[in-house]
């Protein structure tokens, strides 16, 4: 059994005469264990120490050395088990007894991962750092659902974004995202769906435009619904889809279809 941490914060500080260990920013990947990086599977199961996210996967987390401390510090939804500020904290304060940590994020660190920050605050400390790429949702969901983020005839270019800023609000560069021939790619935008596709249409994005939402993209609970964007907002809520969810927002949406139920998903076509 791992050794998990139900309060981060009462770790011990240790003897500070201890020389200082080093933090490995890990991705794991969207979900399918996988798609891991043979880097990460390495550091994953070696880890004395494992400092891990909401979205990591189960498969990925029974990766983890069996004899790691797992320590639990993700976000959801209005619930949050750490503020991002603590987890800086946890992370300086770990490395400062001597232990080599795995810093375990969903994706990849530097995607909307908040690695920056992490980075930037160890580094502060004096504490190495490392960072170990990781697939990022929007590639793995690109490959599995047959929904090219690039395309000659549909997109020259893809916009990453997320849909949920530091201050609370929804106030993205719509001119930008409106553009026609790109694809858009929105990262923890399901709560604003309503005001995404709202916006978009009102800076001239045709509402015909396929836009599509992925729930847990990659792994085996991933369910696909497809619609045109002036009607997304709802098909979403009659759907009940939840988060984790990835919006898809272009033309290449209507590839999806191309690529058959090779995979176990379930689609949701609302197109008619």
């Amino acid at each position: 059994m791992h050794n998990r941490v139900p309060d981060p914060r009462q770790c011990s500080a240790g003897d500070a005469s201890r020389p200082t260990g080093k933090v490995y920013l890990v991705g794991a990947g969207p979900g399918d264990p996988e798609l891991l990086t043979l880097k990460a599977a390495r550091l994953i199961g070696s880890a004395k120490v494992v400092v891990y996210d909401h979205l990591v996967g189960d498969g990925v987390l029974e990766l983890v050395n069996r004899n790691a401390r797992l320590i639990y510090v993700g976000k959801e939804a209005g619930n949050h088990s750490l503020p991002q500020d603590q987890i800086n904290d946890l992370l300086v304060e770990l490395a400062s007894t001597g232990l080599d940590v795995v810093r375990l994020k969903g994706g990849d660190p530097f995607m909307f991962g908040r690695g920056g920050e992490e980075m930037e605050e160890l580094l502060e400390h004096g504490i190495s750092c490392e960072v170990v790429p990781g697939i990022t949702a929007a590639c793995g969901i690109s490959a599995c659902t047959g929904m090219p983020l690039t395309h000659r005839d549909h997109a020259r270019s893809v916009i990453f974004t997320t849909g949920h800023l530091k201050d609370g609000t929804v106030n993205l560069d719509w001119p930008a995202l409106a553009r026609p021939n790109q694809t858009v790619v929105i990262y923890m935008g399901l709560g604003a769906l309503d005001i995404i596709c709202r916006q978009l249409v009102a800076h001239k994005l045709p509402g015909d435009t396929p836009a599509a939402v992925v729930h847990a993209g990659t792994t085996a609970r991933q369910v696909v619904l497809a619609d045109r964007l002036d009607r997304l907002a709802e098909s979403v809520k009659q759907a009940g889809l939840k988060s984790p969810a990835l919006i898809m927002i272009g033309s290449i949406v209507s590839l999806h279809a191309l690529l058959g139920t090779e995979r176990q998903t379930e689609e949701l076509a609302l197109t008619a």
